[in-house]
């Protein structure tokens, strides 16, 4: 089994408690569903209701009874358990990523991905470089555009200076 980042609440919906939740998945129509209990930082929340509203799940959790309750919950991140054989094409486990070598297209390594950060708007892959501060790498199809698990490679179509940053 593998913990898999499927959502993101975003932010309160009307005064019954219920969220709007950022999708994180290819396949939202399986991982929303009333009875789905997700893995967050706070604690397990259990799905009660879900209606889909302009592409995004609002969901009304278990214990959460009101806006005030849900204003608390803002940015937290839904986790599911996934059978391995089960995850997406775009699915991947934090832990699945860290190590691997980030290299560009032309077979300059960059260096290993210490860690996935968790953003608002995508996951930030932080590489370690020697010398100098560690890279952060949008975990995006534009910038990344191949994992290659057998050869332990990420490779990375990075614009002009993000290297600098």
């Amino acid at each position: 089994m593998a913990e898999v980042v499927v959502g993101r609440i975003v932010r309160p919906h009307g005064l019954r408690g219920e969220l709007v939740v950022e999708v994180r998945t290819d396949d939202p129509e399986a991982r929303f569903q009333p009875g789905v209990v997700y893995a967050t930082k706070n604690g397990p929340l259990k799905a009660v209701t879900v209606r889909w509203h302009q592409g995004r799940p609002m969901i009304g959790f278990e214990g959460v009874p009101g806006r005030t309750e849900a204003e608390a919950l803002r940015g937290v991140l839904l986790s599911v358990d996934v059978d391995e054989d089960d995850l997406g094409e775009d699915e991947f486990r934090d832990d699945d990523l860290v190590g691997l070598a980030v290299v560009e297209a032309d077979g300059n390594e960059i260096g290993p991905v210490a860690r996935v950060e968790h953003g608002a708007g995508h996951e930030t892959l932080v590489v370690k470089r020697r010398g100098t501060h560690p890279a952060r790498i949008p975990f995006v199809a534009e910038m990344v555009t191949e994992i290659d698990f057998e050869a332990g490679t990420i490779t990375v179509d990075l614009p002009p200076g993000l290297l600098e940053l």
